[in-house]
């Protein structure tokens, strides 16, 4: 029998009841490393399966708790379930993570971010953007600065800008700020930003 620190739940006993052998008096958890389960669509699970080809090392998973700050501690995917739901058509991944101030208790909520790299990629602001039905689109200046519409496909989002599949090239030039007051063919006037000035104010980090 080993000795541990850990949570003691409540006493089914008190002092001076009449116990008997086998009885249970309370129970002591060790929440020293946590299990944390979430959900994952199969599209996203199948991304995550073919990433671990072509990386070398399993990337760090966040915890997101319900204050909306971040856990101190990163966290490691350690198991996924054997079927999917077919119901909801996601499956169940489990990450384990450090829980030295004892912080985290069973039955908690809050979301798991899993950080992905992606080389040599272009993204741009999603308020750069606007759809029609069910297509995105961009306005591009072109060199005599005549605005010009362009179609573009999203191959993955976050909360504030798009990692584009296709549609624009590193060198092309996209109205970032005033897109509803110009119009596709008209000419107009601008200024040109630094991407790296842009992407420093989004809330995910874009290099």
């Amino acid at each position: 029998m080993t000795s541990f620190d850990g949570i003691v739940d409540r006493l089914h006993e008190q002092q001076g009841s009449l116990v008997e052998e086998g009885d249970i008096l309370t129970t002591l958890s060790d929440n020293s490393l946590m299990w944390v389960y979430f959900n994952v669509p199969e599209a996203h699970y199948l991304e995550y399966k073919a990433g671990l080809n072509q990386r070398k090392e399993e990337l760090p998973i966040e915890l997101v708790l319900a204050t909306g700050k971040k856990f101190s501690q990163t966290g490691k995917i350690s198991a996924i379930e054997a079927d999917f739901n077919n119901e909801t058509g996601n499956i169940a991944f489990r990450a384990d993570f450090a829980n030295p101030e004892g912080l985290l208790r069973h039955g908690q909520t809050g979301n798991v971010l899993i950080h992905r790299i992606a080389k040599d990629a272009i993204v741009i602001p999603q308020r750069a953007t606007y759809e029609i039905l069910d297509k995105r689109y961009v306005f591009l200046v072109g060199d005599d600065g005549i605005v010009r519409q362009r179609e573009i496909t999203i191959q993955d989002e976050l909360e504030d800008l798009f990692l584009i599949e296709s549609g624009i090239g590193v060198e092309d030039k996209i109205i970032l700020e005033g897109i509803r007051q110009v119009h596709d063919g008209e000419k107009v006037e601008y200024e040109l930003r630094d991407p790296k000035q842009v992407v420093e104010k989004l809330k995910f980090h874009a290099e």
